[in-house]
């Protein structure tokens, strides 16, 4: 919705792009893309066109899946594994940007960085960086690898970026999927509550650190999995089910892989005396 220059409120057209997934005809796309929609019109690259329906989404990723209204079983994209993502491979994005006629505008680049986080509204996106120019248009399209396989969903939602784009990695959208599909909305999302910075030179020397690598938690959530296992703010978490961590994505990553009720066994320093404790996962609030 917009509003004009005598504040009436009017209905506009929005484009996007996505990717069906499966042979029930569910499209991968951005939250972002089909928020407040009232009405959806799907075109297929060779120009047929179906209604749809949003049946799930989620802000936290900015994904979001659309039922595409069709008797028939369609193609769908073969889904890839993000995890095994190396910087400098070539990477492929595939939408509609602008909204442009004469169907889908294919652009390559190569993965520029993996793990990416990124501030938005709603927390912190952890993305695939590409230079393959992705448009408004291109978001909820795929970002592919040279076999194929979807890798990523494109998002434009970064309006400061000039020559790089950004892709949500696939592997986040498969553990959140289902859950969209089912549900309607994320109901298996582990957390654990703690807000953690990367350890760095100054940081060590201007805090008297006892270690120079893990991160250092900030904050602990009231009645979160954390504060029941007794993590404290100050505490350096060194290692999370024996990897060692340097980043806090690295924690971001480990715990997504995981469901709720499971547990994570950590090492963590505490003024220079180093412990073992786990943590119990449970569903993020």
């Amino acid at each position: 919705m917009l509003q004009d220059h005598l504040f009436r409120i009017f209905p506009v057209e929005g484009v996007g792009s996505g990717v069906i997934i499966d042979n029930r005809c569910h499209v991968l796309t951005n939250n972002h893309v089909v928020d407040d929609a009232q009405k959806l019109k799907i075109t297929l690259s060779d120009g047929r066109i179906f209604g749809g329906n949003v049946v799930g989404t989620d802000e936290m990723t900015d994904l979001a899946v659309v039922k595409l209204d069709s008797t028939e079983t369609l193609p769908f994209a073969e889904l890839g594994d993000s995890d095994d993502l190396k910087i400098g491979q070539v990477a492929i994005a595939i939408g509609n940007p602008f909204g442009l006629t004469g169907g889908p505008t294919v652009t390559a680049g190569i993965i520029s960085s993996l793990s990416r986080s990124i501030q938005i509204e709603h927390g912190v996106l952890e993305l695939i960086q590409t230079d393959a120019a992705i448009n408004p248009g291109n978001s909820g399209g795929p970002l592919i690898n040279t076999r194929g396989q979807v890798i990523g969903i494109n998002t434009a939602k970064m309006p400061y970026a000039q020559g790089i784009g950004f892709a949500v990695p696939i592997n986040n959208a498969k553990s959140i999927v289902s859950d969209l599909i089912e549900h309607g909305r994320v109901i298996n999302r582990p957390w654990i509550g703690v807000v953690s910075i990367k350890l760095t030179k100054q940081l060590v020397q201007y805090y008297m650190l006892p270690v120079a690598e893990g991160v250092l938690i900030a904050q602990v959530e009231p009645n979160s999995p954390a504060y029941y296992a007794g993590l404290r703010k100050g505490d350096i978490i060194e290692q999370v089910c024996g990897h060692k961590i340097n980043d806090p994505s690295q924690i971001s990553s480990l715990v997504r892989k995981r469901h709720v009720h499971e547990e994570l066994l950590v090492v963590i320093n505490r003024y220079g005396r180093r412990f073992e404790t786990s943590i119990e996962l449970q569903a993020r609030p």
